[in-house]
């Protein structure tokens, strides 16, 4: 029998990297990958659409997890297709593989049995099982998940925080690419101390200027410019290096959001206008 699901699962940009000490905090963001699941045969296999060369070792170990978890086939396929472009630090791997859980479980009909933090988790796992995260980045996939913003403790998994946040959102993504697996972890452990004023900051309900802090600490650590946070100041609330990069986000107002696209625009690479998201990850 043939069993089929989809679901969706928006992107997310960062308050606080998590390279430095395990802690992080992310925003979703109305920007979606959508994963189409269909089970059966013997074997899992992925493509990602417009992207016949891209690895899809995440979202088949998804598959497999959640079907193993919940005596499912022993093969699948699974059809991604993201509003974002890959490796660009906006979390895109995660949206993809909470897509991907979700999509499963509907195919399997079994959605009801765990709660969305837990699907996360399912995730997260197959994430650091392929290879694709330093952190684990239980702080995109809960953000991506939940919707709004959420601070975790990536080490262990923990949601310390999930709040809403109404912002509009300025994004710019060169053209290069970077992927968070490849981060120079040591560099971010550097600045450490300046994470964890991010982290107070955020804790306290500051998030936007907690992810102005972040993104010129880590802008730093990885060697990425910080004249787009420049550009972008001081009209927004606040902005970042997004992940480990090449995006920026910023947030704030229409006014300041309209303002920080205008110099956005010369540079090259791609911008987008969006807002945050607020019900997280939905299965259609």
């Amino acid at each position: 029998m043939r069993m089929d699901g989809r679901a969706v699962a928006p992107a997310a940009g960062t308050v606080l990297n998590a390279l430095a000490t395990g802690y992080g905090a992310a925003f979703a963001i109305d920007e979606y990958v959508a994963a189409e699941v269909t089970l059966g045969g013997s074997r899992f296999s992925g493509e990602i659409d417009g992207h016949p060369e891209a690895d899809t070792t995440l979202v088949e170990e998804c598959v497999r997890r959640v079907c193993r978890a919940y005596d499912g086939p022993d093969g699948g396929h699974v059809r991604t297709e993201t509003e974002v472009p890959l490796a660009s630090g906006l979390k895109s791997s995660s949206a993809a593989a909470n897509a991907t859980v979700l999509a499963t479980l509907d195919a399997l009909g079994v959605a009801d049995q765990l709660t969305r933090e837990e699907a996360a988790r399912l995730g997260v796992e197959a994430a650091r099982a392929a290879g694709v995260t330093v952190t684990g980045a239980f702080d995109d996939a809960s953000a991506s998940m939940l919707g709004g913003l959420t601070i975790t403790h990536n080490t262990e998994d923990v949601l310390l925080l999930h709040d809403d946040v109404a912002w509009q959102v300025a994004v710019w993504i060169p053209p290069e690419r970077a992927f968070s697996a490849d981060a120079d972890v040591d560099r971010c452990e550097r600045i450490a101390p300046m994470a964890e004023l991010v982290r107070e900051l955020a804790l306290q309900g500051r998030y936007a200027t907690a992810m102005t802090v972040n993104g010129f600490a880590f802008a730093a650590a990885l060697q990425r410019p910080t004249e787009p946070m420049v550009e972008a100041l001081p009209e927004v609330a606040g902005v970042s290096l997004s992940g480990t990069g090449p995006s920026y986000v910023a947030v704030g107002g229409p006014s300041a959001i309209d303002a920080v696209l205008d110099r956005w625009h010369e540079r090259e690479g791609t911008t987008i206008r969006t807002e945050t998201q607020h019900h997280g990850a939905m299965i259609e």
